[in-house]
């Protein structure tokens, strides 16, 4: 087949080498040096693309091998027989480029995929993180903020001349914001009576959070009747300070 009308053979043969290399296929070490000149490069890519016709398709190998040379599936080795034929074949040549278009699409596809299914998986996890840490606040859920209450050890809330806090029947879980300075670590909580009688009680672990000595209690209180108790919190083997509150 004759070769003079376009550009030289070993030009062209350099331009295929280049784009096996930029599907992952080396042929040799030589061929990063053909890369030079970028403009020289498009010219010869598009002599290669159409001055080697081959309009009956003599010799050519098939969809298959070069669709797996584009996407760098084809070892060198399974290719090297076919080297000659698409160094000197523009169909070939032209169908080549397109598979290695199609594939460079598909990895992008991918990589988009990949990057959106891991910021994905990061924010599940962020969110189950702070799950974990900080459970949400649903119906079930009733948060007493005691950091503003100055009811003193051992006296009584009706002493303090405060409003009751107010939890329905309904809660099954407690969170209370203890007063300012309070420590970390294990806490008694329980629903005592005027006088003194203990009417449900639970322990929990308060926690800082958010600069919030925070602590949660599971509790029951399904078979208390509505009305006005006293809440009573204490660091085990200590005293109970009351606050007063309404059970509805």
């Amino acid at each position: 087949m004759p070769m003079c009308a376009g550009p030289s053979f070993s030009y062209t043969w350099a331009v295929f080498q280049i784009e096996l290399l930029a599907s992952g296929l080396s042929l040799s070490s030589e061929s990063q040096s053909n890369a030079a000149d970028k403009r020289l490069l498009d010219i010869l890519r598009q002599g290669l693309a159409t001055e080697f016709p081959n309009p009956e398709r003599i010799g050519c190998p098939g969809n298959s091998l070069l669709k797996g040379i584009a996407q760098g599936k084809v070892s060198l080795t399974e290719a090297e027989p076919w080297l000659d034929h698409l160094g000197s074949c523009s169909p070939c040549f032209q169908e080549f480029k397109e598979f290695r278009r199609q594939s460079a699409i598909q990895r992008r596809r991918v990589f988009v995929w990949v990057a959106t299914a891991a910021v994905l998986l990061f924010a599940l996890g962020g969110w189950l993180w702070v799950r974990a840490r900080r459970p949400v606040e649903t119906a079930d859920a009733a948060v007493l903020d005691l950091r503003e209450r100055s009811v003193a050890r051992g006296q009584s809330p009706s002493q303090a001349g405060e409003a009751p806090l107010e939890i329905p029947r309904s809660a099954k879980h407690l969170i209370l914001d203890l007063p300012i300075g309070s420590k970390e670590g294990p806490y008694d909580v329980g629903l005592l009576t005027d006088t003194g009688d203990q009417l449900l009680r639970a322990t929990g672990m308060a926690e800082l959070d958010d600069h919030i000595t925070r602590l949660r209690v599971d509790v029951d209180l399904s078979s208390i009747r509505p009305g006005v108790y006293s809440l009573g919190v204490r660091e085990p083997s200590i005293e109970w300070t009351r606050y007063p509150i309404r059970v509805f």
